[in-house]
């Protein structure tokens, strides 16, 4: 439950400091893909979304793309790349839906136990 919260609050920490106007939108949900049950926990902001050279790098550590200079935001680049190694820990994993201009949804997916 820790590692959980602790995911979910880089992925908070992230939607507040890329969307200093606008929303952000916690939801969690039970969805069943591939023949499994997940649960998952996603993210929504209104931000500048992800350019797409900066996509494939956004789980690196100590990457930081262009919006964090473009917001002067604080950081080291490490948070996105822990929260997915949590993730991959518990079994799950970490996904980025994203639209430039429009904003981002990242969704921790971790498997149901019933």
């Amino acid at each position: 439950k820790l590692f959980t919260l602790q995911v979910v609050t880089q992925l908070m920490n992230n939607a507040i400091s890329y969307t200093p106007a606008g929303s952000i939108t916690l939801s969690i949900d039970l969805c069943a893909e591939t023949d499994k049950r997940w649960i998952t926990v996603g993210v929504t902001d209104t931000g500048p979304g992800i350019t797409p050279e900066d996509l494939p790098h956004i789980f690196e550590r100590f990457y930081r793309g262009r919006a964090a200079a473009d917001y002067t935001t604080p950081g080291t680049g490490v948070g996105l790349s822990i929260a997915r190694e949590i993730a991959q820990k518990m079994g799950g994993r970490l996904t980025v839906d994203t639209t430039l201009g429009i904003g981002s949804t990242f969704t921790l997916w971790l498997p149901a136990v019933m």
